[in-house]
């Protein structure tokens, strides 16, 4: 890779670390990709590439340098089945769009793995179809969802992102650094007026714990195994093809706390550990083998639950409770190399014990 390649790299990293995604740490590690993909095919197009992981299964990922989701697409003898719709109508028809390079068959069932904006927001794209996702999911989607707080900081921070980018381009010089960030700038704008389009559509087919699905002779199941990332996750499992699409609720590190039940989240993936699969794809990121890296997350969870907890005993405020943890011991597992934690995630901790003790009260 020659100089100026690196200099361009790293301008787009630091470009992305400004819009840092809100369901995914900033700490978590990105597994071997050239490892987890195999020799399968991949198909490439302007927006996404399909890698199919088994015969008629596509992991699907964005590859336009913005945020975004990843989703599953699953053809089936007659029909094809989604799941997670993207960001916003305008990626989710790019999604579609992609969709058709390799198959003409028609889209018949989404499956929003939660509520999230990054997931769900495209979900009126795909029309008249069958949606499918956990009863908490479609309840929160079908109240006020534009004003549910992950979706308004992403819009907040995308803002911001915009505003500092101008700031930076009015004085900077010319260069590949330079021509970086206003690409960058040009799509934070973008994506903040497609945000404009979304008219939230929820869930018309709920589930409470387990749903199976056939199509031909492909069994789909749709799995909940607790409250992690949010109140609804669901993971999606193909028990022939032994692969899972687990959304948020494992990627591959510690996910984004800011929704979560962070107590409640190690049995949730003690849980899914029961399934009986050789790959995992994840909401964002690449996917994964290592079935140990479940243990590694819970085992995170668990020590962050009981630190947290024991600092707002003593009197210690958010911030100084983010402040003063230190989780570097994961370094070589969850790629944690910094001491502190994410606010945010101290603030959901807190919020959840507040819960409980307002309960006590009752």
């Amino acid at each position: 890779m020659s100089s100026r390649t690196v200099r361009a790299s790293r301008a787009l990293a630091f470009l992305l670390a400004l819009a840092l995604p809100a369901c995914v740490s900033k700490q978590s590690p990105q597994p071997d990709e050239a490892e987890a993909a195999g020799e399968n095919r991949v198909v490439a197009t302007e927006t996404h590439t399909l890698e199919e992981v088994a015969e008629g299964v596509f992991f699907v990922r964005y590859t336009v340098p913005r945020f975004n989701s990843n989703s599953l697409v699953v053809v089936n003898d007659e029909d094809v089945l989604v799941v997670d719709s993207h960001i916003t109508p305008a990626t989710a028809r790019a999604l579609i769009a992609s969709i058709r390079e390799v198959t003409d068959k028609p889209i018949t069932t989404l499956v929003n793995t939660h509520f999230h904006f990054d997931h769900a927001h495209g979900n009126q794209a795909f029309g008249p179809v069958r949606i499918i996702g956990h009863e908490f999911t479609r309840r929160t989607m079908a109240g006020e969802p534009l004003k549910e707080r992950t979706y308004r900081d992403w819009l907040a921070r995308t803002a911001r992102t915009v505003s500092g980018l101008e700031t930076r381009l009015a004085n900077m010089e010319e260069g590949e650094q330079r021509q970086a960030m206003a690409a960058y700038l040009a799509g934070a704008k973008a994506e903040a007026q497609e945000a404009e389009e979304v008219a939230p559509v929820p869930p018309d087919t709920v589930l409470l714990e387990r749903m199976t699905l056939w199509r031909g002779d492909r069994e789909i199941q749709i799995v909940f195994c607790g409250r992690a990332h949010t109140g609804g996750d669901v993971v999606v499992f193909l028990p022939k093809e032994r692969v899972v699409f687990t959304g948020d609720m494992m990627v591959g590190g510690p996910s984004w706390l800011g929704d979560g039940y962070v107590n409640e989240w190690p049995a949730a993936l003690e849980k899914l550990k029961t399934l009986d699969f050789d790959l995992i794809l994840p909401g964002h990121g690449a996917p994964f083998r290592d079935r140990e890296l479940i243990d590694h997350v819970a085992s995170y969870y668990r020590e962050l639950w009981s630190a947290v907890r024991a600092l707002r005993i003593a009197g210690r405020s958010i911030g100084e409770t983010a402040a003063a943890l230190d989780f570097t011991k994961y370094a070589d597992t969850l790629g944690i190399r910094q001491p502190g934690v994410d606010p945010q995630a101290v603030g959901r901790i807190y919020e959840l014990l507040e819960a409980r003790e307002d309960a006590r009260k009752e």
